[in-house]
């Protein structure tokens, strides 16, 4: 099981292909914080909840100098059909080798209705603008998830 990451940890660099096959890094979003989040997969009604609740805050999430990055382990061509069907603004980038899930402590055993399985652990891990870890959230809710970090990190509107 990879170790989770704590707050100040330096976040792991990773390059990924987006739903375009463009590579997308962890680097090239110096200077903004970031929202990475990891999911098990597209197309799937957990993940397509949490997809939907980041897209809806993405105006205020990006007002307040976030990017938002969703991770699973799928190959760019069922990104591109999950950001289609469900209408994304988010970026989604895959990890089919699951190398950058394990960096960041979102793979490994978790709880399944009751079965302990391997598999993607639902984390949310907040880098800063200098890319060290303000906050590392695992085995997140994928329903009211987002409404909970906007509150958490207050940017709640007023």
């Amino acid at each position: 099981m990879s170790p989770r990451l704590a707050p100040g940890d330096a976040a792991p660099d990773f390059t990924l292909p987006d739903a375009d096959g463009k590579e997308v890094s962890l680097s090239g979003h110096r200077g903004r914080k970031v929202i990475v989040y990891f999911y098990p997969a597209a197309l799937t009604p957990g993940c397509t909840k949490q997809a939907c609740d980041f897209t809806d805050n993405l105006e205020l999430l990006a007002g307040q100098g976030y990017d938002v990055i969703g991770v699973s382990p799928d190959k760019p061509e069922k990104l591109a059909k999950f950001r289609e069907k469900e209408s994304l603004k988010v970026t989604l980038v895959g990890d089919p080798g699951k190398e950058t899930m394990e960096a960041y402590g979102a793979f490994g055993e978790k709880k399944l209705y009751g079965k302990t399985v391997t598999g993607v652990i639902r984390s949310t891990v907040i880098v800063d603008e200098e890319g060290k870890v303000e906050r590392a959230l695992y085995n997140v809710k994928a329903t009211g998830h987002v409404a909970k970090l906007i509150k958490d990190l207050g940017l709640a509107a007023e």
